[in-house]
């Protein structure tokens, strides 16, 4: 059995504004961050805009704890209007989830316009394809992972 949560940041955000320190977040964000926290998986996906994640997506990973993801396994996705933004996957949210020390899977999925139908996506679609070998690629880490989970205390010298 998997249980899952999706985290909008639509929702989210008017409690983000202005908000300098974790402490002072609501209780229904503070509980989100820990879920992200706590993820066995966390699939971190943010729409392209002006060639990188969202500045509310970098504001919400503002708050989460600097040692807090050390191993987890961390499924990069985006999307946008075009192939061009394609990169933000290698560029942008690999070295954010480097900086926590998360552990990227190797593929991460993209998708444009071309392969939504509205706001769902496009049945048939090449990325149905991507999404199945993402997970199937990665499967293997992330249940290395559980298995070797690293503490997020970390002693320093």
């Amino acid at each position: 059995m998997v249980d899952s949560r999706l985290i909008e940041l639509t929702e989210l955000g008017p409690s983000l504004a202005g908000v300098l320190h974790r402490e002072d977040l609501p209780p229904h964000v503070e509980e989100a961050l820990v879920d992200i926290e706590t993820a066995d998986l966390l699939v971190a996906a943010s729409p392209v805009y002006r060639a990188s994640f969202t500045g509310l997506f970098k504001h919400l990973f503002d708050f989460v704890g600097q040692y807090a993801l050390v191993g987890q396994p961390v499924l990069v996705a985006a999307t946008s209007g075009g192939e061009r933004h394609a990169l933000i996957i290698e560029h942008q949210l690999r070295p954010l989830f480097g900086f926590f020390q998360s552990l990227t899977l190797p593929l991460g999925v993209y998708a444009s316009t071309t392969d939504f139908d509205g706001h769902r996506l496009r049945d048939g679609g090449s990325i149905h394809q991507r999404i199945d070998q993402a997970v199937t690629r990665g499967l293997p880490l992330v249940e290395q992972a559980a298995r070797q989970r690293v503490s997020p205390h970390v002693s320093t010298w």
